[in-house]
């Protein structure tokens, strides 16, 4: 049986309609916070191949605001991983789909936890150690 497959990272692309921002046209935080969640869920996910929850939000930091019609790109890395738990790192980049100019907009740490199928935390599977050079 040939091994699993554990990408450390996950990318998410979105953009921002009318409905996802404030009334001064930028995105709401909570719509933020919502997709670096997704992000850190599917990292976590593709990583452990097991079951996941968030168990902890931390750190987020909104560097800029992101307006109404540009596009986000969320990239999700696996930083750490300890018994069942993974730290996620969630960098939010904002980008004018005309211009192409990016930016950092918002960074953020989430905790996630694996599950076996009773959903009682399971082990994870340690990062590799990096290569020596």
């Amino acid at each position: 049986m040939p091994p699993i497959d554990r990408p450390t990272e996950a990318r998410v692309l979105e953009i921002v309609f009318p409905d996802h921002t404030n009334h001064l046209g930028t995105l709401f935080g909570g719509q933020a916070l919502a997709w670096m969640d997704k992000a850190a869920f599917l990292a976590a996910s593709r990583y452990s191949r097991q079951i996941v929850v968030t168990a902890r939000s931390e750190q987020v930091d909104f560097h800029v605001p992101v307006r109404k019609g540009q596009m986000v790109e969320l990239i999700a890395t696996v930083v750490s991983v300890g018994r069942t738990s993974m730290k996620i790192d969630v960098a939010m980049y904002t980008e004018d789909l005309i211009s192409g100019a990016r930016e950092l907009c918002t960074r953020g740490t989430f905790t996630m936890i694996a599950l076996d199928r009773d959903h009682k935390p399971t082990p994870v599977q340690p990062l590799p150690s990096p290569l020596l050079t």
